[in-house]
């Protein structure tokens, strides 16, 4: 085992979960300044409608609400933006819902765990919890603030199901698409479809003359619509782009005639706002609420402090992007393969440590039968597969291929994702039939626990999708 390498990637592992971390992020970009206590965005004035900054000395309530993986450190940090004064003159309050393990105890803000950990689809409790929401934005008044969290996992956080489609019966909707590999666009397309909150519901229940949004992309394209299924964006549905897509997946009777009976209760309703190319989150809505989105952290904010740290361990920098296009797990891990391939020549030609990163989210078609990973542990496993059985070669010596989602959850796992080093790939290679077992069944957690080749670090209260790192060293350190 070649043991400060997997060092060198855990540091850059903990430097990525650090810098998207919702509290940081809140404390470090938002701040209050006298004498009218208005609200800035890295340091410029936050305006919400007519050009109106936002001073909380002509606010009357406060209220939070929202949800996500992130959604407790966002809240956390807005308490501490307030201080104890302010907290107690605007009445701050509200709800904020997150998975399990998620949770931290505040003293105005209430942050409920609303599903299992493991468990990425709305439960009762997220329907019950959305519902408070709700009833508390249509209690504020035009001299209130209201401020929505949404981060990675809003989606299954934030839930109310439209046409009294069943929760059971929208949940397998949507796992029934998660396993077929759909886009996340398609995906979101049809929860916007579907759900009374997404799709800009729940800003149009807000009866404040203000709504700020504050966003923590778990998109690549960091597309607000896309965001949690844009619940405070203007709604907009693609009806003959999703029957398109939804015919050309084959999708079940059951799950089509869920759609059309969400198809049927939209065309039924007048609250439809056109949305405009040029928008980028910031309109009124009918009831007059002036909305402004706040995007916080990135997927490239993760990838660009990966490579800060790399640089610092001595690495040359290759290649540092976020990949915007969701290519299959085999896909990435083939890539990922020629691309260690590459460095270990180029490295050893140039004598220096290399290092590649790429923001990311793969897709996986899992399926019937299916086994238990995610499409972290999956891409590295392909990426093994294709150097270890397809090449016919030995794992390189001093290179380690990672993958793994920053909020700690790689699928149903409790894993955020694998590494194949060279201890890892000879494990593997002693075993050839359960990589390509691992790779049609989708189960490659239980090939990487038996290797040693998983990533644990927990719920980290944070997401910004995945990154993949690649390490090479002609060094023997």
């Amino acid at each position: 085992m070649i043991q400060w390498q997997r060092d060198h990637l855990l540091s850059i592992v903990s430097a990525v979960t650090s810098a998207v971390d919702p509290y940081r992020l809140l404390t470090e970009r938002l701040a209050l300044e006298s004498p009218e206590d208005v609200l800035t965005f890295d340091g410029n004035p936050v305006f919400a409608g007519d050009n109106q900054s936002v001073e909380l000395k002509s606010i009357g309530k406060i209220l939070v609400v929202g949800g996500g993986k992130a959604a407790a450190g966002f809240a956390a940090g807005l308490e501490h933006l307030l201080g104890s004064s302010r907290l107690k003159k605007h009445n701050v309050h509200g709800l904020v819902s997150v998975p399990e393990g998620c949770g931290i105890p505040l003293e105005h803000i209430e942050v409920r765990e609303t599903r299992p950990h493991k468990h990425n689809l709305p439960t009762e409790a997220v329907v019950q919890a959305t519902h408070a929401m709700l009833e508390q934005l249509r209690n504020l008044t035009k001299d209130d603030l209201a401020f929505v969290l949404i981060t990675g996992g809003s989606s299954a956080l934030i839930e109310v199901p439209r046409a009294d489609i069943p929760l059971h019966s929208l949940a397998l909707l949507t796992q029934s698409l998660s396993n077929s590999g759909v886009d996340i666009k398609t995906l979101n397309d049809v929860r916007c479809l579907t759900s009374q909150v997404k799709a800009g519901g729940l800003a149009m229940a807000c009866t404040a003359g203000k709504l700020i949004v504050l966003v923590l992309s778990d998109v690549l394209n960091d597309s607000l619509p896309v965001i949690g299924s844009g619940p405070c964006m203007p709604r907009i549905h693609r009806l003959a782009t999703i029957n398109k897509k939804l015919f050309d997946l084959k999708i079940s009777k059951r799950d089509r005639a869920i759609v059309a009976q969400a198809e049927r209760a939209l065309k039924e309703e007048a609250s439809v706002v056109p949305c405009s190319a040029t928008n980028f989150g910031n309109w009124i809505t009918p009831q007059g609420c002036h909305v402004t989105h706040l995007t916080l952290g990135t997927n490239s904010l993760a990838v660009d402090a990966a490579a800060t740290t790399a640089t610092a361990l001595g690495y040359k920098i290759v290649s540092a992007t976020s990949n915007a296009h969701s290519d299959s797990a085999n896909t990435v891990g083939l890539r990922l393969a020629a691309s260690l391939n590459t460095m270990v020549t180029t490295g050893e030609t140039t004598n220096r440590p290399l290092c590649l990163l790429e923001g990311g989210e793969a897709t996986v078609n899992v399926p019937i039968g299916h086994g238990q990973g995610g499409r972290n542990q999956h891409t590295v496993v392909a990426a093994a597969n294709d150097i270890l059985m397809n090449q016919q070669k030995a794992w390189p010596t001093r290179a380690i291929l990672a993958s793994f989602g920053t909020d700690g959850e790689d699928g149903p796992t409790s894993s955020a994702g694998g590494f194949v080093d060279t201890d890892v790939a000879k494990s593997l290679a002693r075993h050839p039939n359960k990589i390509s077992e691992a790779i049609k069944r989708c189960n490659s957690y239980e090939l990487l626990k038996s290797a040693g080749g998983l990533i644990e670090t927990g719920p980290t209260g944070t997401n910004v999708a995945d990154v993949r790192i690649v390490l090479t060293n002609p060094k023997s350190d």
